[in-house]
Formats: C-alpha cells, structure tokens, sequence
C-alpha cells in the first residue's frame, strides 16, 4: 500500500501482493471492530493500516459500559490473544441488574452471582488495550475518508480530507453507520427507527446524587413503559451513564432546542411527570449537556453481491438497533475475517466469500432478536414483556 499527496507527480511502486502472499490491509475505522481485524492480522503475520477520522486516540469519549459475551466479543479477544488484558479491565459486581416502576418501586432485583457470563468493561479502556496490541504506526491518526473509487482489478483508491490518498487491494469497511466505504458493495442507508436516546452523566453519585445512585444500585437499573424509559448504568469512578429514551419523530427532538441544555431537561421532564424523582433527576441533574443519538438501522437481512477487494463489517455492515450485541459483533467479525485472510493465503476473493457467508445469517439473526427486545422493551406491553424475557419466561405468554 502506498500513502502520497493527491495529485502526485512521481509514480508510485507497485503495491500488488506477490501470487501466494497476503495482501496489505487498508481498514477504514479504527472502533472495536477495525482495531480487533488489525490486531488479529497481526497475530497471524499479515499487515494492516487502520485510517481513523479522529486526530487522536483521546479526541473523543469512546461510550460507556459494554458487556462482553461468552459467544462472540469474548471469542473474538481470545483470537487477538488479549484475553488477559480484557479480564483485567472487568469491573466487579457491574453485571447486577434491576427493572423499577415509573413510582421507583422494585419490579425486579438481580445481584451479580460472580460468574461472568455477560463482564462489563469500560469502551475506551478496551479501545486502548487492543491500540497498544498493535504495531507502532499501524493506526493513521487525522484520515477522515473523503471518497473512494474502483480502480479495477479488485483494487480501490481511498481519498482523505487532509489531501492524501491511498490505492489497496484489500479495503475493509469498519466506518460505522455512516460508512464512506458501503457504497461501493450496496446502496443500502440507514433508517430512523423512530426511537432517540437522549444521553446524560451524573458524577460522584453517591456523595453528590445519592437518590439517583440508590435507584440505579451496583449495575444496570431500566424502567420502561410503551414508548418510553430510563435506563442507566453505574460505571467506573462512582459515574452514572443515563439514556433516556422516546419514541418521537426526529422534528420533536429537533424543536426541544439542543443548544440550550436546560430546555432540553425541562423538555424531557414533562414527558415524564409523576414519575420518582430520584429517577427524573438521572436527566434533570446531569453534569453534562444532553446529548442526542437517534436510533437508525440497515435494512433487516442487508447483504450485497460479492465485489473483489472489498468487504464491510460491525455497523457498517449490519447496523442494527442497540441491544448489547453491537460491539460484540463488530469484534467477532473482526476476528472472523482476519482468521478467513490467514487461512486461504494468495486467495482474498475464497476469504471474502467464506467471511460474507458466515457474517450475513449471524448479523440477520442477531438484527432480528434485537428488534424483538425493543419492542419488549418499548412496545404496548411494555415492561412486562421484558421482565418475562430476563427472567427467563416466555416472551409470547
């Protein structure tokens, strides 16, 4: 792979593998998903470029609590040869759970048992394990994708916004839901689901907020009805990470006025009148701005044809509304994919294949449970359906 200003004046040495080898490869994203493809590689003695859009690993907070799973992101670590490091950053007793009544009555009451099943991380300090898995240089820090075009060939030409380009034969989409990389495989975009998060933090809970901290307990507190919740997590540093969440056309959102964060709150408020107001206070005594993050997906099933020298993965590929599996799939297919590159070396098109044929039933799958939490969790029988789900019930009785 070769990086030089756009346009160039010398001709630039050819980068094609030589028959039999590996290619170099060029990852658009450096998430969980790009970053555990290049690390994976790596283990396996194929080298890789991560071009990222965020002028620093620090530039911008990485998200909240993210748990593990037993059948995928834990997997897709252990493939890494990180499971050492990731169970050093487990944070004990995070794994408890439970669901309250708008009034702050207790529906249900689940304690960590210890056995880890589902550990809980923090997303920046697993980002930051697997940057320092890799080789110096491997992530391109300021490379925001401005384009990129088919050469021919099964090659490709990525264009960036600081005036440099690169030309690959292995380019890899891990750009997240707006990926600049899709186009080139479908003309899929997401869609608004039409439900929004709106996201706060309350700091130093028990000394500063302690009703707002009793309510949550030691892990993960929900109280939802039809078409609306609280949900929040007590994370790292006695830190409380709240989503609120509304089921309202994007122009609702908009007219609350986000660059006036106390209109915001007072906005939020009444939509919740006469619920505890040891759960309101999770929005209304946030010590950071509201932030918004709509809810959008690919189209259930989203697929594409085979195109040589291309392939997506995690949200690129399979966007999907939140339901704890993102992450996890983001990793697993990073995982999956360097795994197929090593095992057909000098044959990308036989990896691409074998990858896309594994990735698309398990992305539909998980895409479809999903959706079916979301509506237990926000639907007309909103919480019980959840609370049915949780404890293992019947979801349809």
């Amino acid at each position: 792979m070769t990086t030089h200003p756009h346009p160039s004046t010398s001709p630039a040495p050819d980068p094609r593998p030589v028959p039999g080898t590996s290619p170099h490869v060029t990852i658009i994203g450096a998430g969980l998903g790009g970053l555990v493809l290049a690390r994976v590689l790596h283990v396996h003695g194929i080298a890789s470029t991560v071009h990222e859009a965020e002028p620093s690993p620090a530039s911008r907070a990485q998200g909240g609590m993210l748990d593990i799973h037993a059948d995928n992101g834990q997997p897709a670590l252990a493939a890494a040869g990180l499971t050492e490091e990731f169970r050093a950053l487990v944070l004990a007793g995070r794994e408890a759970s439970r669901a309250l009544a708008p009034d702050g009555s207790v529906l249900l009451e689940e304690a960590d048992d210890g056995t880890g099943g589902r550990p809980e991380v923090q997303r920046g300090e697993l980002r930051q394990v697997l940057l320092d898995s890799l080789p110096a240089g491997t992530v391109r820090w300021g490379q925001k994708v401005t384009g990129v075009r088919a050469l021919g060939g099964g090659r490709h030409g990525v264009f960036f916004a600081n005036g440099t380009r690169t030309e690959t034969d292995l380019l890899v989409g891990a750009d997240g839901a707006w990926s600049r990389v899709r186009p080139l495989l479908s003309a899929a975009t997401p869609a608004y689901t039409g439900t929004s998060f709106v996201e706060t933090y309350l700091y130093d809970a028990d000394t500063r907020h302690p009703g707002a901290a009793r309510a949550v307990g030691d892990g993960a507190m929900y109280t939802l009805v039809p078409g609306k919740g609280i949900q929040a997590h007590r994370e790292k540093d006695d830190r409380l990470h709240t989503y609120v969440a509304l089921q309202r056309p994007l122009e609702w959102f908009d007219a609350l006025g986000f660059e006036d964060p106390a209109a915001v709150r007072a906005g939020l408020l009444g939509e919740f009148a006469g619920w505890a107001p040891e759960l309101t206070a999770l929005l209304t005594d946030g010590d950071t701005d509201p932030v918004l993050r709509p809810l959008y997906t690919l189209p259930a099933g989203h697929r594409w044809e085979r195109v040589p020298g291309v392939t997506l993965l995690g949200d690129a590929a399979h966007l999907m509304i939140p339901s704890g599996e993102g992450a996890n799939l983001a990793m697993l297919d990073g995982a999956e994919l360097a795994k197929a590159l090593a095992a057909h070396p000098g044959d990308t098109e036989a990896a691409l294949a074998a990858f896309e044929r594994d990735m698309f039933p398990r992305a539909h799958e998980e895409a479809r449970q999903a959706e079916l939490l979301h509506g237990l969790m926000f639907g007309p029988d909103a919480p019980h359906g959840f609370l049915r789900l949780v404890t293992g019930q019947d979801v349809t009785s």
